[in-house]
């Protein structure tokens, strides 16, 4: 299994500073931020793109924009479809067949179960046979804000959107601190996952007794290896089910330094990943 890196961080940063950084770090993969400065479909030529990450012997897990596709404001929504497309479109330059998205945001005032059936799955109906078409699988990262904050949205959303290439972008952390079983989706949902988040929560039990789970500020996200989920026994699970693709740390950890929570993940997760 492949350790990647989601490049959000840098996204103010030059593709050679992105690529330079984590060549010399020992990454496998990169999860292409896109829109971003050293990602950007208007300006930029994407097999140009692709061929600089290679030479410098990594590769594209994905590419990324994490588009809010069901966006309240009408114009809002457009120019976010809109941007999605572009990298859509974009792709077609590069061998990257995942494409990692969102499953949008319940407009205020909608639950999500409504916004799923009425605003999400009409358009990923309609925008995921364009990407099978290039032979790309869209990837939802399951975000708690989104659509899909818990199993039971999952499964609403796949039983509207029943396409073979419409899936997951799983990130476990957004499971483990709402007390959802991250494992057991691994299994429920194991035909479903086409790109993995490595990020970690950790959890402030006194906090969280003194203050109750409906206030915030109890749990916050950190790098793997720093928090609640047991890494050893996670990917075994995904391997056990059928994947054995790339983990994409995304760093939110704002203890550590970008660089240094990169590489300070990256170590713990080669206890687990060989890279190949």
């Amino acid at each position: 299994m492949k350790i990647g890196m989601l490049t959000a961080p840098f996204g103010n940063e030059s593709l050679e500073t992105v690529v330079k950084f984590a060549a010399e770090a020992g990454f496998d993969a990169l999860e292409v931020a896109t829109p971003s400065a050293h990602s950007d479909p208007a300006t930029m030529d994407f097999a140009r793109l692709e061929a600089t990450v290679q030479e410098a012997g990594l590769e594209i897990s994905s590419f990324a924009t994490y588009a809010n596709i069901s966006h309240g404001d009408e114009s809002e929504r457009t120019a976010n479809r809109q941007r999605l497309a572009a990298t859509l479109e974009a792709m077609k330059k590069t061998s990257v067949k995942t494409l990692c998205c969102l499953a949008g945001l319940p407009p205020a005032g909608m639950k999500r179960e409504q916004a799923i059936v009425e605003i999400a799955a009409p358009f990923y109906r309609e925008f995921a046979p364009r990407a099978a078409d290039q032979g790309v699988r869209l990837a939802m990262e399951n975000w708690f804000a989104t659509n899909i904050q818990c199993l039971a949205q999952w499964e609403l959303i796949f039983n509207e959107v029943p396409n073979e290439n419409f899936g997951l972008n799983f990130d476990p952390s957004h499971l483990a601190w709402q007390g959802q079983d991250y494992l057991l989706a691994v299994e429920k949902f194991a035909s479903r996952i086409f790109h993995t988040h490595a990020k970690d929560v950790e959890i402030n039990y006194p906090k969280l007794a003194w203050i109750g789970n409906q206030e915030s500020g109890w749990w916050r996200y950190v790098i793997p290896g720093l928090g609640e989920i047991d890494w050893g026994v996670y990917i075994g699970r995904l391997r056990r089910n059928g994947y054995n693709g790339v983990l994409s740390i995304e760093h939110e950890d704002a203890a550590v330094g970008r660089e240094e929570g990169f590489k300070l993940g990256l170590g713990y997760l080669r206890l687990f990943a060989d890279g190949s």
